[in-house]
């Protein structure tokens, strides 16, 4: 097992794009520094995540297998949950169940200075998530961590207007 210990300054965080390239502008900047794998950690996931001003480090999404909660370490913004919108600063929690759309969740940084949080999930695999602003659904099934301790996963994503028939082929 490894040091069930890590300190801040020992992270090391890495551009979200630099994981998933072609991210759109509203998304560029946004760092990633994994936590979890690296401390030995089996049944939750954790990293910290660093926004830039004016932006957003994930699309809004919902998770029908994992939850997940959020700590603002530095900065503010605005959490979106479903249509509603919340005001987020330093020393907040934050909460996101499993649940359909009216569970979508997006951080934006809507500061002028950088936004951290520590980000947690249950890590539950398989997971189904939606992405309610483009219509997709994903389903993907961990397989494990890369040695920067980033998830190693089958993803399929599509749209449920692009949906096979079931009797498709038979």
């Amino acid at each position: 097992m490894s040091k069930p210990i890590i300190n801040l300054d020992e992270l090391q965080p890495r551009l979200f794009s630099d994981i998933r390239p072609n991210a759109p502008e509203k998304y560029s900047g946004a760092t990633i520094a994994t936590i979890s794998a690296r401390i030995g950690a089996q049944r939750l996931g954790y990293n910290i995540t660093t926004v830039p001003p004016g932006k957003c480090a994930f699309p809004a999404h919902n998770h029908y297998g994992n939850e997940e909660m959020f700590f603002v370490l530095e900065g503010s913004g605005e959490l979106r949950v479903g249509d509603e919108r919340h005001s987020i600063r330093s020393g907040d929690f934050i909460a996101c169940p499993v649940g359909g759309p009216e569970t979508a969740h997006q951080i934006r940084n809507t500061s002028t200075s950088e936004l951290k949080y520590l980000a947690v999930s249950t890590m539950r695999t398989p997971d189904l998530v939606q992405y309610p602003d483009s219509g997709k659904t994903g389903a993907m099934h961990l397989l494990g961590r890369d040695a920067n301790g980033f998830p190693k996963a089958v993803r399929i994503l599509g749209r449920e207007a692009d949906n096979l028939d079931y009797w498709d082929g038979e």
